[in-house]
Order: C-alpha cells, then sequence, then structure tokens
C-alpha cells in the first residue's frame, strides 16, 4: 500500500467526541500516524506478518493502520471505554480483524515479550508528569523487535537518557521531527491549532536480536 493511499484512509476514522483533558486525549492525525506505520514497515519490517500493539490507542487510528499494512494481529489498549468504542467502530468501517483491550497500561501485568513491535502516541506528561516515560518503560518490556514512539521534541535529550540508561533500551533513535496539529479541543485553548514539535523514536529492547 502506497503512503498517499494509507494516509487516506486513516482519514476517514472517527475521532473523539469528548476527549478527556486527563488523559491528554488528542487524536493522531492520518499524516503522523500513516507516516509513523510506513516508516516502521518499509524501512524496517516490523509491522507485516508481526504481532504488533497500539499503546493508549485512543481512537484506533495507529492500529488500523498496521493492519492495512499486513500485521499478523493487533492489539489495541485503552483506558478510556468510550475511546474503545469508537476505535472498534473504526476497525469495523474498515473491515480489520483488531482486538481492543481496556486496561490501564501501567497495570497491564503481560510477563515477558507478548508482542513483535508496539506503536503509540503517548501522553506528552502535561498533566500527569511522567507518563510518557512510564508507557516506554511497559512498552519495551512487552516488544520483542521495537517501540515506536511520539514524544516532543523539546523532551529528546530527556527520552533517549531514560530509554538508555533506565528502561532497557539497546538503541534509541530518532527517525524524524514531525508537526502534530493539537486542534482546538478544551476550554483553555487559546489558539484554533498549535503545531507542536514532535519526534518519531525507534527503541529496540536489549533482548532484541535484531539490533538493526
Amino acid at each position: 500500500m502506497k503512503l498517499k493511499q494509507l494516509e487516506s484512509m486513516l482519514g476517514r476514522l472517527q475521532q473523539f467526541a469528548n476527549p478527556k483533558v486527563e488523559l491528554e486525549q488528542y487524536p493522531t492525525g492520518p499524516h503522523i500516524a500513516s507516516r509513523l506505520l510506513y516508516t516502521a514497515e518499509n524501512s524496517f519490517d516490523d509491522i507485516s506478518d508481526k504481532v504488533v500493539a497500539d499503546f493508549g490507542c485512543g481512537c484506533g487510528t495507529l492500529g488500523a493502520a498496521a493492519a492495512l499494512l499486513g500485521a499478523e494481529q493487533v492489539i489495541g489498549i485503552d483506558i478510556d471505554p468510550q475511546s474503545l468504542e469508537i476505535a472498534s467502530m473504526n476497525a469495523e468501517d474498515l473491515e480489520l480483524d483488531i482486538d481492543f483491550v481496556q486496561c490501564d497500561i501501567s497495570n497491564l501485568g503481560w510477563r515477558g515479550h507478548i508482542v513483535d513491535t508496539v506503536v503509540m502516541n503517548p501522553p506528552f506528561g502535561t498533566r500527569t508528569k511522567g507518563a510518557d516515560i512510564n508507557f516506554l518503560f511497559v512498552a519495551l518490556k512487552a516488544a520483542s523487535q521495537a517501540v515506536y514512539s511520539l514524544h516532543k521534541t523539546s523532551t529528546r535529550d530527556h527520552v533517549k537518557r531514560a530509554a538508555l540508561r533506565d528502561l532497557n533500551a539497546s538503541r534509541a533513535e530518532v527517525l524524524c521531527e514531525l508537526r502534530f496539529d493539537v486542534p482546538q479541543l478544551y476550554k483553555f485553548h487559546k489558539k484554533k491549532e498549535v503545531d507542536i514539535a514532535v519526534d518519531l523514536w525507534r527503541f529496540v529492547p536489549k533482548s532484541c536480536g535484531k539490533d538493526i
């Protein structure tokens, strides 16, 4: 599937009707989502025929992209039941077979490497300090092959240091810098839309044999 086709299909998906600020719910737009998954597949072969988990899946955009690119199995995990309802409808609309689990990522309780690849757009940690690193901690324990994640560019040094020193990553690489469009979703938003610089990271767990 070509990148433009993938982005077009993701653009049809429903997004949050009533986003929850405490969960830092912002839609992952089709532009960023398509590039994250397209890069994971075409540069590293981390999606097709792999078991892929979408952590904090929200409305299921990243998971849908993984399924469209030929993942063997996709598991979407989120704490919010309303988001999972939308994600399930999105998967049904695209005729995709995705498993959804309602769970707080910090309470996931998976033992060992359950999946090949984790993709995620975690909370940036604006409301709950350290939420982004907590997601990364669990993802690096769950993935056998790679973790793809979006983090604010302003936290680049902190994220790299934490991943390599504290979270058992053997590699932490910024693949590209992207612009994350944050629409005016909440009352405290003064502008109609804000662009935030974010890094697309690829992390490799230490136990992974394919340290590319």
